[in-house]
C-alpha cells in the first residue's frame, strides 16, 4: 500500500466510527434558555462631566473623552 492508500483507509475508518457514534446517541432536541432583551446602552458620561465631549468613536465602540473640538490629533478613549 502507498502512503495515500493508508491515509485514505484511516480517514474512512474514522468516518465510519463517527457515524456509529452519532447513530448510537439518541437525538435530543436542543433546548435553549430564554434570552433577556438587550438593555439600551447608556450615554457616555457626557451629562456627568458637565462639558461637551468630543464623542468620536473607534472601531470597538469606545468614545473619546477629550473636550469637543479638541486641537490634539489623537483621541483618548475610555
Amino acid at each position: 500500500m502507498s502512503k495515500m492508500d493508508n491515509l485514505r483507509a484511516m480517514r474512512e475508518a474514522r468516518y465510519a466510527e463517527a457515524q456509529k457514534r452519532s447513530a448510537a446517541a439518541p437525538a435530543k432536541p436542543a433546548v435553549r434558555a430564554p434570552v433577556a432583551p438587550p438593555t439600551p446602552k447608556k450615554a457616555p458620561e457626557q451629562a456627568a462631566a458637565g462639558d461637551d465631549l468630543c464623542g468620536h468613536r473607534n472601531i470597538s465602540g469606545r468614545t473619546c473623552t477629550r473636550e469637543k473640538g479638541h486641537a490634539a490629533k489623537s483621541h483618548r478613549y475610555s
